[in-house]
Parts: structure tokens; sequence; C-alpha cells
């Protein structure tokens, strides 16, 4: 595994108490109420993430307009002030299937990206798949994987579904 661990306890930005630091590169998963936000780690208590517009403009994560946002700005931001209360954990559950690109190459590219605008779109185009692909090349969303299996099965479809 390149980077820090797969999984790291749940941490939260209290005030007075420094949560350790993530190794360069590692995916960095925040719960913000029914779904997570995702980060990649760039060093410095740093990390850069797919932020929807409707975000930026003052909108919380948690709100139904940041979910259907179409345009999102790629930032660089302080670990910190984009958990915020939230708790939030080191999570590269990839690292067994997919083989990450080295810490460095990670960090160059999230770097090369910040202050563009990408199309959002939660289903297809969200924080998960763009910290994915900067980590494994892979543009994937297990949010999403799991929301449709859940729709499907509450459907009364039993088949394993091939996304």
């Amino acid at each position: 595994m390149t980077g820090g661990q797969a999984h790291s306890p749940w941490q939260t930005c209290e005030v007075g108490r420094a949560p350790p630091e993530p190794q360069l590169g590692d995916l960095i998963e925040i719960v913000h109420g029914p779904y997570s936000h995702w980060a990649v780690y760039v060093g410095g208590g740093y990390v850069v993430h797919l932020a929807p517009l409707s975000k930026i403009s003052g909108i919380g994560w948690s709100t139904i307009g940041s979910s259907l946002a179409d345009k999102a700005r790629v930032k660089k931001e302080r670990l910190c002030d984009v958990v915020g209360k939230d708790p939030y954990e080191v999570n590269n559950k990839h690292d067994d299937k997919y083989n990450p690109f080295p810490p460095s190459k990670i960090v160059q590219l999230a770097e090369k990206l910040v202050g563009r605008e990408y199309c959002y779109h939660v289903l297809c185009a969200n924080c998960e798949h763009f910290v994915n692909e900067l980590r494994y090349g892979v543009s994937r969303s297990d949010q999403v994987r799991n929301l449709k299996q859940a729709v499907l099965f509450s459907r009364g479809s039993h088949r394993e579904p091939v996304f």
C-alpha cells in the first residue's frame, strides 16, 4: 500500500487536540449527515477537494442544493476548515483493488487542478469520483453504487446490478 494506512480511527478537529497527520496522498472521508464528502491530503494540514459551487456560495454540505449543483471547483483548504465539527478518517479503501499512484504524483495532480471548475453530478461526477481518480486513476463512488443497489433492491429486483 502506498501512502498511509487503509483505515484510521474516526477523528475530529476539536480545539486543543491535534489529530494525527495523514500521509501524503491519503483519501480523507468526512461524514456530513447522510453521506460523506471526500478529499485528498496534500501535506501541511491541507487537502484538495471538489466543492460544489453552491457550497462555495454559502449553501451547506448537507443541503440538497449542494448535492444537485451542476458545477464544482477544485479547492485547496485546511483539513480542519473542510471538516468543521464532523468526524473524518483516512480511508484508502481501494488500495487492495487498485494500485495507488505514488504519493508525490497524487499530490502533484491534485495541486495542478486547484482552481479549476468541473461539471458536477452527484451520481457520476462527485467528490468521491474525483479523489479516487487522483489516487487510483479510477473514477468511482461507492456511495452512488450502494444507493443504486438499495433502490433496485427496494423495487423488488434481487439481481446484482451491473454498473
